[in-house]
Formats: C-alpha cells, sequence, structure tokens
C-alpha cells in the first residue's frame, strides 16, 4: 500500500476499521497490492481502475528504443503513446523487431530479468557464408570481451542467414559474438520474446497482446 500513501500499519488499520473498498468490496484483511485495483479510502477515492496495455510493435531499423523525444529518430517519432509504456528487451538503433510495450511494470520486468532466462529469438544476415565452424562455435558461447556468452540454440537458415535464440540479453549481444568470429551483421530482426511473436507485422506496424 506505499504506493497509496500507507505505511504498512496505517494499511492495516484502515483495514482493520472497515475503511479501505478495493473494487468495489471493503477489504477485511491484508492482502498484496495489485496496481490494477481501484481504492477507496473512507469514500475518497485513491486510485481509478487501472487497465493494462500490451502492445507487439515492430520497431523499424534506424531508431532509438528511448521515449526520450531530445533524441533524434525515438521512439515517439513512429509510435503514439497514449500513456507510458516500458518496454522489454532494447533493440538497438540498426536493429529491427519485435519490442514488447507495456505499463504493467512487473511483466516488464519479467521478460527482461536475466534470471527468469526468457528466451528471444532473431533472425540474422551475415556479410559472408556461414560456415559449420561458425554455427558451432556461436552455438557454444562466444567472448565478447565483456563476458563468455551463454550457450545458445543456433540454426542456419541459408548461406547468409541463421536463426539464433538467446536467453540473456548483453548489449549488441549478436553483432559482438559475430564480429568476435570474423563476420558483420548486415540485418538483425528480432521475431520473438517469450511466446510473443512478430508475426506479420511490418515495420512502424503494432497490434494488442490479448493473454488468456
Amino acid at each position: 500500500m506505499h504506493n497509496l500513501g500507507f505505511t504498512n500499519k496505517e494499511a492495516i488499520r484502515a483495514i482493520e476499521q472497515r475503511k479501505l473498498k478495493v473494487n468495489g468490496s471493503i477489504i477485511i484483511e491484508n492482502s498484496e497490492f495489485n496496481e490494477t485495483w481501484e481504492v477507496y479510502y473512507e469514500d475518497k477515492l485513491l486510485k481509478p481502475f487501472t487497465r493494462f496495455t500490451y502492445i507487439a510493435f515492430y520497431k523499424p531499423r534506424g531508431i532509438e528504443t528511448t521515449h526520450n523525444k531530445n533524441i533524434s529518430n525515438n521512439l515517439t517519432t513512429v509510435f503514439t503513446f497514449e500513456k507510458h509504456l516500458g518496454f522489454a528487451g532494447r533493440l538497438d538503433k540498426e536493429s529491427e523487431g519485435l519490442l514488447l510495450l507495456s505499463n504493467d511494470g512487473k511483466y516488464i520486468q519479467s521478460l527482461s530479468d536475466p534470471k527468469r532466462e526468457k528466451e528471444k529469438e532473431y533472425i540474422v544476415t551475415v556479410n559472408k557464408s556461414i560456415t559449420i565452424d561458425f554455427i558451432y562455435d556461436m552455438g557454444a558461447g562466444v567472448d565478447i570481451m565483456i563476458c563468455k556468452t551463454k550457450p545458445c540454440f543456433i540454426e542456419k537458415i541459408s548461406e547468409f542467414e541463421f536463426k539464433i535464440i538467446l536467453t540473456e540479453g548483453k548489449n549488441r549481444q549478436i553483432r559482438r559474438m559475430c564480429k568476435a568470429l570474423g563476420y558483420l551483421v548486415a540485418r538483425l530482426i528480432r521475431v520473438r520474446i517469450d511466446k510473443i511473436y512478430l508475426g506479420e507485422l511490418k515495420p512502424g506496424e503494432f497490434r494488442e497482446v490479448i493473454f488468456d
């Protein structure tokens, strides 16, 4: 209840005195606060009902993953934000593909927390023919100076293209992995985060994600 200006003791006292109403019902026992709840105290509205929004957005190449309007080519130049939406898993400026946007902070955190090891899938085009050694070395983990990356799934798609699935998200990780092995990334598209796919979205397009 700290978000509503209550200390734990004050919240417990309000509950005991039957002065706290959540979603139309008087609360009779302490419980974990949910960000979506409508909350009244002594018939005074403290917090209106909040509807969480989940958006799958195709971030175009050349766009910075930031809300900061002082930075040129920021997200707001290609997507109109009616409310503050955080994003899960940054994409660097030259990368494109799936970006998940939401006002559900816990959801965003769950996707971004490296301890959760949420899968992120990419289709990558490189500047020269992909060899068996390249596939093996990428999958086994690569020393990218700041660390050695974790073993990952990788599959050759064509002469210059491969699919890779990561459960970590180091800054510019795939580009650094490729460079360490003598390759340059020509195009990088994220096509999946956890169970959400890019699908048929085109650059700059979005769709609302509805969870069962």
